[in-house]
């Protein structure tokens, strides 16, 4: 039995402390260590030095950042210490303490790093480390192996460009047995450092794939900001506001300079937001977030009261009202840290939420007073989008409403819905029929172990036209939701709770359209596919709809008969008969024998179905659009270019 006394007390030391728990000084994944060596080129960058950083992924997995600034303090300093060990392997020591020194002593203003454990948090916790130092004439460089500096401090001649190199191997004994930086983390870093850093060009280099991307934005935030939005459905250009002020969180504080840039624009089809503090993305929001909701929301509720715009006894407008339409991104600086840990995901100020306010409130106001054709814009499309959330949330409502419950015990509320007997949904079929007359045929002819009908009463609704409002309003589709069982999908940013697909739940593994073949059959068949394409595409991209092929002609021969799909077919078996036959159209599905419907329609041997590709799909939606949607100068134009051929072969 182990004993716990003196003896079992261990010191890892701080090497040994920091590999086997990263997270103590806010490493909280291999990902991150990247953020910590970028974010000190950046801070180079944004203090003037270099106007590029290098980042290249090699064969081995190992980083590289290279930057053009001053070039890593290495050598010896007045008291004979050397800087590279303070900087990579000394927790809590740096350049970036004086930031807010009213002396003007700092060498970072508004630096992305103050805590200075970054650097050696990433020697620590890498199997491989290694920086040179570049001053144009000669390079200083160091090499450390899991922490441990492996090499002595190396001194040569170089004519490389000032500026620092950083390479690493994040080790997979500190990160749960990650060590290769995440391309797509790189990537979305890169280009999030470009947006806010305009002027500044990021390059990186893929040496395991082979590719070189570059992000740069010239004028940064404006330029991003332009490149999401939608001209076509703009309200406004791109608006930008700035300001610095000074102050402090607590009487017991000292002061300290913060900066707030903040752009933005609004777009009737899309929104976007994003928040920025030292350059680093707010993932996890805070006092930006804060007072953006808060100085927005303020200012358009009171336009709108003052302009008699809300209805009578109406609610007032929300932030997600307003966010709807919205592209916004903050930058805000610091000159100390307010990041609320070492992950810079999350900022809090009690200063800077207020004085932000305030002043942000004051510039809004001013803008709507300043421009108010767009403020008239801004304000219709904010209760444009009110209404919309108000109208999706009691759509919601109502959906609940009418899909709860199962299938068992909708089958006798379910009208026209004849069930089958197994509940083996990798053999189930769910016909879809044309009236209360294909019904009888359908249910006569078929087989009851495995195939189910529904006979839908009247035309069903043209779900390309509608709204989902008016959509689920309709019996119909509300009943074909329910005996699907699957849930919809519903691409709406106003609707978006009403999404509950799941394609595990369908009770059917076939879903099979069976209409008459004539034009209001057809018209049906088509009603039916755009409302399957527009709340369930799923169900058409895994294949799961098929359309009965009905038979045009029955051809009777000494009491047998046979059936024609075509006037091709028909004169191919007329042509190899013998002796007295008749040929007739086929009548409409609810007037053929139980017998027929099996063998031209249900039965699996002798049926023709043919299967809704999702090509073939997405062609039908183009003409969905064409014919029943709202593009009426498509439709012109598809009849300008076609109408001959309709009129020729009129003729003929």
């Amino acid at each position: 039995m182990n004993k716990y006394n003196e003896n079992a007390i261990e010191s890892l030391g701080i090497l040994g402390g920091v590999r086997a728990k990263p997270a103590s000084i806010g490493l909280e994944s291999h990902n991150h260590t990247f953020l910590e060596i970028l974010g000190n080129a950046i801070d180079e960058a944004r203090a003037g030095y270099g106007e590029e950083i290098i980042v290249t992924k090699h064969e081995d997995g190992s980083i590289s950042v290279r930057d053009f600034g001053r070039g890593v303090p290495m050598g010896k300093n007045e008291k004979g210490e050397y800087a590279y060990k303070k900087v990579f392997d000394e927790l809590w020591a740096g350049g970036k303490y004086k930031n807010n020194d009213e002396d003007g002593g700092s060498n970072y203003e508004y630096s992305l790093g103050t805590n200075g454990v970054g650097a050696t948090g990433t020697n620590y916790t890498s199997d491989y480390f290694q920086a040179i130092s570049y001053n144009g004439k000669r390079l200083l460089a160091i090499e450390y192996l899991k922490g441990a500096e492996y090499t002595s401090l190396i001194e040569k001649e170089s004519s490389e460009p000032r500026g620092t190199k950083i390479s690493w191997l994040p080790s997979a004994e500190c990160f749960r047995g990650k060590s290769e930086i995440d391309d797509e983390f790189i990537i979305t870093t890169l280009r999030d450092q470009a947006i806010v850093n305009g002027g500044v060009k990021f390059i990186f280099t893929n040496q395991k794939t082979e590719e070189t991307t570059e992000y740069f934005y010239e004028n940064g935030v404006p330029d991003y900001i332009k490149s999401l939005s939608n001209e076509e459905y703009s309200l406004t250009d791109v608006i930008s506001f700035s300001t610095e002020q000074k102050g402090r969180d607590n009487d017991s504080d000292k002061d300290y300079r913060i900066k707030a840039n903040i752009y933005f624009s609004f777009n009737r089809e899309t929104s976007f937001s994003r928040y920025y503090h030292n350059t680093s993305w707010l993932e996890n929001g805070g006092t930006p977030e804060e007072f953006i909701k808060n100085s927005f929301t303020y200012v358009i509720d009171k336009f709108l009261k003052e302009q008699n715009l809300y209805k009578k006894g109406e609610k007032k407008i929300s932030f997600d009202d307003i966010s709807d339409s919205l592209l916004i991104v903050t930058s805000t600086y610091s000159t100390i840290s307010l990041f609320t840990d070492q992950t810079k995901k999350k900022i809090g100020s009690d200063f800077m939420k207020q004085s932000i306010t305030k002043w942000l409130r004051e510039q809004l106001e001013i803008y709507f007073v300043e421009n108010p054709n767009e403020a008239n814009l801004i304000l219709k499309q904010v209760l444009v989008n009110k209404n919309s959330r108000e109208k999706a949330e009691a759509t919601r409502l109502s959906v609940k409403k009418k899909l709860s419950g199962t299938v068992n015990n909708l089958t006798n509320r379910i009208e026209g819905f004849v069930n089958c007997k197994s509940k083996d949904n990798t053999k189930t079929e769910l016909y879809l029929v044309e009236g209360k007359s294909a019904l009888g045929s359908t249910k006569q002819g078929r087989d009851a172990e495995f195939q189910a009908i529904y006979a839908l009463r009247g035309k069903i609704l043209n779900c390309l036209k509608a709204d989902y409002d008016k959509i689920f309003k309709n019996d119909i589709i509300i009943d074909l939701i329910k005996l699907l069982g699957c849930g919809i999908e519903v691409k709406s940013k106003h609707a978006k709770d009403l999404n509950s697909f799941d394609i595990n739940k369908l009770r059917w593994s076939k879903i099979v359209i069976t209409t008459d073949a004539d034009v209001d059959g057809f018209h049906i068949r088509t009603l039916l596919l755009t409302a399957i394409y527009r709340l369930m595409p799923t169900l058409i991209e895994k294949g799961y709809v098929y359309i009965a092929e009905s038979p045009l002609y029955e051809i009777e021969q000494n009491d047998a008969s046979v059936f024609a799909y075509s006037d091709k077919e028909k004169d191919e078996i007329v042509s190899n008969m013998k002796g007295d036959y008749t040929v007739q159209r086929s009548k409409g599905l609810g007037e053929n024998t139980a017998e027929m419907m099996w063998e031209t329609t249900m039965n699996p041997e002798t049926r023709k179905l043919i299967k809704v590709t999702p090509s073939g799909a997405e062609d039908t939606l183009h003409y969905f659009e064409m014919f029943l949607g709202d593009d009426l100068s498509a439709r012109k134009k598809y009849i300008e270019d076609n109408l001959h051929l309709y009129i020729e072969d009129a003729l003929d």
